[in-house]
């Protein structure tokens, strides 16, 4: 029952929202992390964004397939048209806002270790947001939560 301040990092790094992917990029590269919280003007969190989202700012997009089933009737066959069009947008994007998860991992302060590394693994998230009152007041990344565990057994 180990308290998540115990594996969290308190000197959390923070973005505003109308951050383009270059600043994203260079705060992520200067502070060597891999995601933050984006936060509106009264610190609030509004959204995380991570590394992998400013790839597909970069990424090559494939276009669904599109085949003919008669003369001058096609149809696209969509693997995940919902993806698509999200990578799309996320593509053209110009700030942070534009980039960041809205619905992203978040715990309270009196979430548990155990509570946190079921989130992180039943959700398949590589960080996870701290907050008290809407305010960032961690976070953690997997390896952090790893860490841990190695000293603790």
């Amino acid at each position: 029952q180990t308290p998540v301040s115990e594996v969290m990092t308190t000197d959390v790094v923070t973005l505003r929202p109308d951050q383009s992917p270059a600043e994203v990029a260079d705060v992520f590269a200067d502070k060597g992390i891999g995601a933050a919280p984006v936060v509106d003007e009264s610190g609030k969190v509004v959204g995380l964004l991570r590394d992998e989202d400013l790839l597909v700012t970069e990424a090559r997009l494939h276009l669904p397939t599109t085949i003919a089933i008669l003369p001058g009737i096609e149809f696209t066959f969509p693997r995940d048209i919902r993806r698509y069009d999200e990578e799309l947008k996320r593509a053209a994007s110009s700030t942070a806002a534009d980039l960041m998860e809205r619905e992203y991992p978040k715990v309270g302060p009196d979430a548990t270790v155990e509570d946190l590394a079921t989130l992180m693994h039943e959700r398949d998230v590589t960080h996870v947001v701290v907050e008290d009152d809407g305010a960032p007041v961690g976070i953690v990344a997997r390896g952090d939560l790893v860490r841990f565990l190695a000293k603790s057994t």
